[in-house]
């Protein structure tokens, strides 16, 4: 039985260690035959390094370590081309200093393998002249890979300052690049973000970016068939349509692909968990969400530009396309106008959309302990359908947000936010939540699916509306025929801006779908 390559990412490791391995060659030879210069963005933990590693093993000509590949046959092996190889995947660099010492050992060391003395002193010099001598050496064109292009400068995005002198330092090395086309035989950057070109690659400008390629979308993750045909001996018993539901659904705009490092661990453990959330919490991008003023509900359906997707800088940090880039939205949509391509971004999957609400919701409170029991009354009030108690359990958790947050977030006046921040309650939980969805009557603010029973939800500001609108809206714009064959719960929830908590709270049971009352308490 193959093992699982859990935390193997040197390709020769895989293929002599008796590991499972997805095939990837067949687009790797033809990334490598139709062009010369790459970029690819993919989310961290994601598959990047065991590419470029599989990449630099076919230049180096190790035709043994790809045996009933498809490269195996598709390739000219009596050809072997000097490799650079440049990782920043483990190194921390928060000053321009240690960046250049990275680049210098680095460089230093590729020479001392190949047996070359270099005289230069700057990076970006000895970068230009190690290229030059290999191909002078060696009588081949050399191949540059580069991986985790952006991580100094994304380690250090907190601090502008750092992360500019980051960039601008990255921006002369690769540079080099471009002038010595003559010199290269292939080059490939991979990374999280997709800096702008003119910030980053504006000595490199040509690169052709395959972030978004459909030949090249699942050169990264599992596809369908490769889970059910690498890892066939470890699906005995395993319900495939949960694995999906909890780790397919990333989308670069070719058949959807699983996360693999969250697959590599369930396989392991048949432990549903956030394995690749846990392993990153995204502390920044919780902030610049609420610095942004975005609200997690908009995050269900996001409409941007192709444009806006790749605008991202130090300079001008937009949560949207960071979002995408780092793995916690995926297209769900993609349409071509005249004027340009716009996607529709969405969470990919259930890991994401829990495990990412949560995050949120714990930054609101911050009080993990409170919020874990507040999850938890939660769902053993849906689960005996107690809903007098909903009132005490979110007038307990709006009460443990800090006035500071309100003082700085206008949107705070607005039904909207409070949606929000119920919406994120609910999907913490893992539960199925629709946020402003549409009827044939209008669109309602939420409905939770849960144990075969449906919960409407709409909410309303008191100071912007008369007391009790939020229940009458429900039955006036009938909600609830769009759940007709399900038991049905309508909510009113209205709030105080002033008193920054639930004021009114109201319920009601449908009965058959119509507007039949089998209980309604008393508003409070």
């Amino acid at each position: 039985m193959q093992k699982l390559p859990i935390g193997i990412q040197t390709f020769s490791d895989i293929q002599t260690g008796n590991y499972c391995y997805a095939d990837k060659t067949r687009l790797i030879a033809q990334l490598i035959d139709h062009g010369k210069f790459y970029f690819l963005s993919r989310p961290r933990r994601f598959g990047k390094s065991l590419l470029i590693d599989t990449i630099a093993d076919a230049f180096l000509g190790n035709k043994k370590l790809f045996k009933g590949l498809y490269i195996e046959k598709h390739w000219d092996w009596d050809k072997k081309h000097p490799v650079i190889r440049i990782d920043f995947a483990e190194s921390l660099l928060n000053s321009a200093t240690r960046l250049n010492e990275k680049l210098l050992h680095q460089i230093e060391d590729c020479a001392a393998h190949y047996k070359i003395q270099l005289r230069r002193t700057d990076p970006s010099d000895q970068f230009h002249e190690l290229i030059r001598k290999l191909h002078e050496k060696t009588g081949q064109r050399v191949a540059v890979l580069i991986d985790e292009y952006d991580k100094p400068i994304l380690d250090n995005i907190t601090t502008p300052d750092i992360a500019k002198k980051q960039r601008d330092g990255l921006r002369n090395f690769y540079s080099v690049l471009k002038a010595q086309g003559a010199h290269l035989c292939f080059v490939m950057l991979t990374g999280v973000s997709k800096f702008s070109k003119v910030s980053l690659f504006s000595g490199l400008n040509n690169l052709q970016d395959i972030t978004l390629d459909k030949r090249y979308g699942t050169i990264c993750g599992y596809t369908e068939k490769e889970l059910e045909t690498v890892f066939h001996e470890y699906l005995d018993n395993v319900d495939i349509d949960q694995v999906k539901k909890w780790y397919n659904g990333y989308n670069f705009l070719s058949e959807p692909v699983y996360n693999p490092f969250d697959v590599l661990l369930y396989l392991d453990t048949h432990q549903f968990k956030s394995h690749w959330f846990e392993t990153g919490t995204p502390t920044f991008l919780v902030d610049l969400i609420h610095e942004k003023k975005l609200l997690t509900t908009s995050l269900e359906n996001l409409e941007i530009t192709d444009t806006f997707m790749g605008s991202f800088d130090v300079d001008s940090i937009e949560p949207e396309p960071l979002l995408f880039q780092t793995g916690y939205l995926t297209i769900l949509k993609e349409e071509t106008y005249p004027g340009g391509i716009f996607y529709t971004l969405g969470f990919p999957n259930h890991e994401v959309r829990y495990a990412f609400n949560n995050a949120i919701l714990l930054k609101l409170s911050n009080s993990g302990q409170n919020q874990d029991r507040h999850k938890l009354a939660l769902m053993r009030i849906l689960q005996n359908n107690k809903l007098d108690k909903l009132k005490d359990l979110f007038h307990s958790f709006f009460a443990s947000i800090p006035n500071e947050w309100y003082r700085k977030n206008d949107i705070a006046q607005y039904e909207s936010y409070y949606c929000s921040i119920v919406y994120c309650y609910f999907t913490a939980l893992g539960l199925e939540v629709h946020a402003e969805e549409s009827t044939n009557h209008g669109q309602l603010d939420m409905a939770v699916l849960f144990n075969n029973c449906v919960y409407i939800i709409e909410f309303k500001v008191n100071e912007l509306t008369k007391p009790g609108k939020a229940l009458a809206q429900i039955k006036q714009k009938k909600y609830h025929e769009k759940y007709a064959d399900q038991e049905t719960y309508i909510i009113g929830i209205e709030f105080s801006k002033n008193e920054k908590n639930i004021t009114r709270f109201e319920w009601e049971k449908i009965k058959n779908s119509q507007l039949k009352t089998i209980h309604s308490p008393t508003p409070s």
